[in-house]
């Protein structure tokens, strides 16, 4: 018998993928309790600022992958959450310095979860953001448009990623 794939559809939306920075030190150096109550944070500041719409999708370990129907709304939530994590790390003995990648695309969603191409784009875009910073696609630049109040782009450059055949363009997005 030939099993039957589970039904799946396809979207168009922004993924973003938020990864904490030195976390397994943090767990090393405080303790499991300890990192637990900062995924809480983590995740606490994330629901939060999340617009309508816009969804956690899963728990990736110290991350998180969302999922939002505009890249403007993903862009602008991205660049508040930075902010949020910055104040929370004030009131923390040690910074809860967290990067997000975010990439414009096409998404099959099948079981509540996002997959494909462009979600594997997002993931590596994530690994090139630093401590506090938001990197973004140019296929999310682009369709953000140019009426993203308050939020400026410096351009990073073409940049070649694990597995991926072409450089994608990407920029650091902040206030």
């Amino acid at each position: 018998m030939c099993a039957m794939a589970p039904a799946a559809e396809t979207v168009t939306g922004a993924t973003m993928f938020t990864d904490i920075v030195g976390f397994t030190e943090y767990t090393a150096l405080r303790g499991d309790d300890e990192a637990l109550r900062l995924l809480a944070l983590q995740e606490e500041i994330v629901r939060e600022e999340l617009p309508e719409g816009a969804r956690v999708v899963k728990e990736l370990g110290d991350g998180l992958l969302l999922w939002f129907p505009d890249a403007g709304a993903a862009v602008a939530t991205a660049v508040r959450l930075q902010c949020r994590f910055e104040q929370a790390s004030e009131e923390l003995e040690a910074p809860l310095w967290v990067r997000i990648g975010v990439h414009y695309g096409r998404q099959t969603v099948r079981r509540g979860d996002v997959l494909g191409h462009d979600v594997n784009i997002a993931s590596r875009v994530v690994g090139i953001a630093g401590p506090g910073e938001v990197v973004v696609s140019e296929a999310t630049v682009a369709a953000a448009g140019p009426g993203l109040a308050g939020v400026c782009f410096e351009e990073i450059g073409p940049v070649f990623m694990k597995g991926l055949p072409e450089a994608v363009r990407l920029y650091r997005a902040s206030e």
